[in-house]
């Protein structure tokens, strides 16, 4: 909305204003904006849920956390806000990828607010059956990718890219069968199905990973920050050339996107770092993964997305192995699932947990982005 008032329609009768047409610009203020609303709501946020009981339920199975029975929950609202209103505020608005990045950000944390809401109303961790939970995500991943199909004609790619190979571009839309209407279903297959499981599979693995304090919003930020520097790179004609990238103009916008849930994320560790006084709930973890799974989709790092978020993926592996374990062999592989309860029945303090994985979230991102050139 800034943007549209103070370059497009101001701008003409002061120059200076001509600074809001950059992209980096742009970025840092939503950065900032995010920041800002965080640390300034937070603490009405706090008293508020407060007010209102919405505590978390803790389960069972971690007594280490008892003590944290009754932390308001559902502080990924305040996220979701902290995102939006920096990125309408700077965002040219008629940027289509933009749009869809919202949705997947908004859908997702509806996802999550029905099953936080559910845990309050019912006074147990359990919220929402998992069946019904998992539908809803599959729809919402369904939807962004036959919207990203709509896309197709010039504005997007179904090819893949893969790290560290330049000339391995397969494209999961299968143009042989493409002649007839009919056979469309079947030819999109391969692309609605890879999407949705990223775009599921991303949701769920920052939800699993949300366990200790700071933990998942501190792996969140890492993994912002360096998608904000993707998406900027995958938007600039000169550096998508060099890195030998996809050309995507459009998709510069949503690095103002992830610079404001860079900053939202920085901002909710403010309140969320142990002790938390504060806990993201379903709503803020959902929408998360699902934000960044979107975003990775939108700008064809589908497959780097696996570098970018590697603790969410190991947290993720943890949990397969585990019940893949034990159904097969009658046995677990890790004293509790996810990694991090592994780690803290083994008797290492939460704090040093955290930072540890904090360390090894910006190894995974800086690997991650060094790769870019490394084709």
């Amino acid at each position: 909305m800034l943007y549209h008032l103070l370059y497009e329609w101001l701008q003409p009768y002061w120059f200076p204003l001509n600074v809001f047409r950059y992209i980096t610009v742009r970025t840092a203020l939503a950065w900032f904006t995010a920041l800002f609303l965080m640390l300034t709501l937070g603490p009405w946020l706090i008293r508020r849920l407060k007010e209102f009981q919405i505590a978390q339920y803790i389960r069972e199975e971690v007594p280490a956390h008892s003590g944290k029975a009754g932390t308001p929950t559902m502080g990924g609202v305040l996220i979701v806000i902290s995102i939006v209103i920096p990125a309408l505020l700077w965002t040219n608005l008629t940027n289509r990828f933009f749009w869809l990045a919202l949705f997947g950000l908004l859908a997702f944390a509806a996802v999550g607010f029905s099953d936080d809401y559910l845990k309050i109303a019912r006074r147990h961790s359990r919220g929402q059956r998992a069946r019904a939970k998992f539908g809803l995500q599959l729809i919402t991943a369904l939807a962004i990718a036959a919207v990203l199909l709509s896309f197709r004609d010039g504005l997007y790619s179904t090819e893949i890219l893969f790290p560290f190979f330049k000339r391995v571009r397969p494209d999961l839309v299968i143009d042989s069968l493409l002649d007839g209407w009919f056979l469309y279903p079947l030819a999109a297959a391969p692309f609605l199905v890879f999407v949705t499981l990223v775009l599921v599979g991303s949701s769920n693995a920052v939800n699993l990973t949300d366990g200790l304090d700071g933990l998942a919003i501190g792996c969140v930020g890492i993994a912002a920050g360096a998608l904000t520097a993707l998406t900027y790179v995958s938007g600039h004609a000169r550096l998508a050339d060099y890195l030998d990238l996809s050309k995507m103009p459009q998709v510069a916008e949503l690095t103002v996107f992830c610079g404001a849930m860079t900053g939202a994320s920085l901002g909710f560790l403010w309140y969320n770092a142990h002790p938390a006084e504060i806990f993201m709930g379903d709503v803020g973890s959902l929408a998360l993964g699902g934000a960044i799974g979107t975003v990775a989709v939108i700008i064809k790092q589908e497959i780097l997305l696996f570098f970018i978020g590697g603790i969410f993926v190991i947290e993720a592996l943890s949990v397969i192995v585990q019940v893949a374990s034990f159904k097969l062999r009658g046995r677990r592989i890790f004293r509790m699932a996810p990694l991090h309860h592994h780690f803290e029945l083994l008797g290492w303090p939460e704090s040093k947990i955290i930072i540890r994985f904090w360390i090894v979230a910006l190894v995974f991102a800086l690997f991650s982005l060094s790769t870019l050139k490394l084709r």
